[in-house]
């Protein structure tokens, strides 16, 4: 691992169009050999975009392969980059994040896009802010993954098994929360809602911190710019009469919400993951048949995997 970091860092000196298109070639080799996640990737676009043929679906597997190792490449610059070259690289909407973050506690919704670190580096440049950070198996990565999380200003990360407490009072003292609603963490303070249109096991804290904080959510979403230009980074206007009294037709607001998103650029959502890992009672795996069908078992979520197990 210390190899591949000093090799990140020599790469993040390159210009990004040269470095994009080595992280597209690394994502095509991937896609090739790792027949597992490729498996789990093709599963998740065939229950979530039935109605595209197979070749299309294909070739979507393909391009979010290159569009992740890009992505890891490109922490780099996200970890090592000058502020000013990152500025430059960087297309906010709107162009001054802080007009988006209406007044008291503020959620920032990050679906898992393979650019979201490019979404919190984007923010942290602009402001402060607290989130659940799990922990990585290996510790050279996880130290220098936290120094880039926290290299512009002072951000607080809370590991998941400290709760909800520390994240509500740093809520109440000013900082955004900045969150990752959309992965599989089993069936525990979570809902069965349709995630286009099939039973996902999805988090309800959401809503439940929201109403529990008066927070506003406000959705960040961020994304490649053509041409190896860099990224865009969206700030969607807050959700009005969020979440309401239901938690479940909020949560399914949200997910409503994630697709939308997800529609727009099909190929760099986080499809990798296990998304349908845990089923409603008595509902098989959707994963296991294929799984079976390549002979392997890199473990339960691919975790084994450098660059496409985070």
């Amino acid at each position: 691992m210390r190899l591949m970091l000093a090799l990140i860092w020599l790469l993040h000196w390159l210009p990004l169009p040269l470095l994009g298109r080595i992280g597209e070639a690394i994502g095509s080799l991937l896609f090739a050999a790792m027949k597992t996640r490729r498996a789990i990737t093709l599963t998740n676009l065939a229950l979530c975009m039935p109605e595209r043929s197979d070749a299309e679906r294909e070739r979507i597997a393909h391009r979010h392969f290159q569009a992740y190792a890009r992505s890891v490449l490109e922490r780099g610059l996200l970890w090592w980059a000058s502020e000013a070259r990152l500025r430059r690289l960087i297309v906010y909407e709107p162009q001054e994040p802080l007009t988006a973050m209406p007044a008291g506690p503020v959620i920032l919704l990050c679906p898992h896009f393979v650019c979201l670190d490019v979404a919190a580096t984007a923010t942290m440049l602009h402001l402060s802010a607290c989130s659940i950070y799990t922990r990585q198996k290996n510790k050279v990565f996880d130290e220098a993954l936290r120094k880039g999380r926290t290299r512009f200003r002072p951000n607080k990360l809370f590991s998941r098994g400290e709760g909800i407490k520390p994240i509500i009072r740093a809520m109440r003292g000013g900082l955004p929360f900045f969150m990752l609603p959309d992965m599989d963490f089993g069936a525990k303070d979570a809902e069965f809602v349709p995630f286009f249109g099939v039973p996902a096991a999805t988090l309800t804290a959401p809503a439940r911190i929201a109403a529990a904080v008066g927070a506003k959510v406000v959705p960040v979403v961020a994304t490649y710019l053509p041409n190896y230009q860099g990224w865009k980074i969206r700030y969607y206007p807050a959700w009005e009469n969020y979440p309401g009294d239901d938690v479940v037709v909020a949560t399914q607001r949200m997910n409503a919400f994630i697709e939308e998103r997800v529609l727009e650029a099909p190929a760099e959502y986080f499809w990798t993951h296990k998304r349908f890992k845990t089923r409603p009672p008595g509902v098989p795996s959707v994963y296991r048949k294929r799984a079976e069908s390549n002979n392997e078992s890199n473990g339960e979520d691919g975790s084994g995997d450098v660059l496409l197990g985070d």
